[in-house]
């Protein structure tokens, strides 16, 4: 498959390449660094990186705006996207032909080409190991290209501590700053905290719930959003924050949005993402999201997780 997508790649003048909605450090390292890098290999053809702009990941790369024409004879890659709705910039679909490059469970598969690995750590890995399979073949890797890459890995592993995290992964990680990625740079740009949601993060701590079977929750309303001035990605980005305590074995955090309830699950060893099938989602074994529409639902996915940590 990576055979295939290179040879695609070669043939095509124009390539623009998406990723999901609501971007985490993955999904725009792996857009990113793989623009980077065919931007780098062959400065003769138009190489585009679309989708909304996140605040929050400004420090890597503000997203490039793109006529409806561009897409004419156009490759289209979209990483890191399970599923065809997620697709940020639905304009996807317009291009003449379609490749998908992903790492979660392909239950949508979707696009010309797709290649996907549940194994890998993250597809920002996956666009590492593209290059190193085309390096022979007019793939280049510069420095910028590689930080985009090491974001993506670094977010996905939890900075190397999920069961995700492969020895792959470590000599990745290790010829990326080889490379000259300065990690600690990176890291304080993605692990900077503001006062607003320290105080959210102190917010969850206080007020948490977790139930005899080892299930945690915390529903945050919009009301609590407004009180601590935090936007629903920020606030998105702290699920982790409960993965210390003792006695956990999974939580989700509820967000409330205008129409619906954001859904964010993790676990210490549950497979939890059947249950955001169940819920208008999906993703990881151990790391998922999903959506309801109403705090009755909601009860229910609690009920469910409940469930879940009492058969284990």
């Amino acid at each position: 498959m990576k055979e295939q997508i290179l040879e695609a790649i070669q043939q095509f003048d124009t390539i623009i390449i998406h990723r999901h909605v609501r971007p985490d450090p993955d999904a725009l390292g792996s857009q990113c660094g793989l623009g980077t890098m065919l931007q780098d290999s062959f400065p003769e053809k138009q190489i585009y990186m679309v989708g909304a702009d996140e605040e929050t990941l400004s420090y890597l790369r503000l997203m490039d705006q793109i006529d409806d024409s561009t897409y004419e004879n156009a490759l289209v890659i979209v990483c890191d996207t399970a599923n065809e709705e997620r697709v940020c910039d639905q304009r996807y679909t317009k291009g003449k032909k379609l490749i998908k490059i992903d790492h979660h469970p392909n239950k949508n598969p979707y696009g010309d080409f797709v290649w996907v690995d549940t194994t890998a750590s993250s597809c920002s890995e996956m666009i590492y190991e593209f290059y190193l399979f085309g390096k022979d073949n007019g793939l280049v890797l510069t420095k910028e290209a590689a930080r985009f890459i090491f974001a993506g890995i670094t977010g996905d592993t939890g900075r190397f501590l999920y069961p995700s995290t492969s020895p792959k992964t470590f000599r990745y990680a290790a010829q990326l700053v080889e490379m000259g990625v300065e990690f600690s740079t990176l890291y304080n740009e993605m692990y900077k905290t503001s006062v607003r949601l320290a105080k959210l993060h102190g917010y969850i701590l206080q007020n948490f719930e977790v139930t005899e079977e080892g299930a945690a929750y915390i529903k945050i309303t919009q009301d609590t959003l407004k009180e601590f001035d935090v936007t629903l990605p920020e606030a998105s980005g702290i699920v982790g924050v409960l993965g210390n305590i003792e006695g956990i074995k999974a939580w989700v955090l509820f967000l409330e949005e205008s129409e619906s309830i954001r859904v964010r699950l993790r676990s210490k060893g549950l497979i939890i993402n059947t249950l955001a099938m169940k819920y208008n989602g999906g993703g990881h074994p151990l790391a998922s999201g999903a959506t309801v529409y109403s705090w009755e639902e909601a009860e229910r996915v609690v009920e469910d997780l409940r469930e879940l940590c009492r058969q284990a």
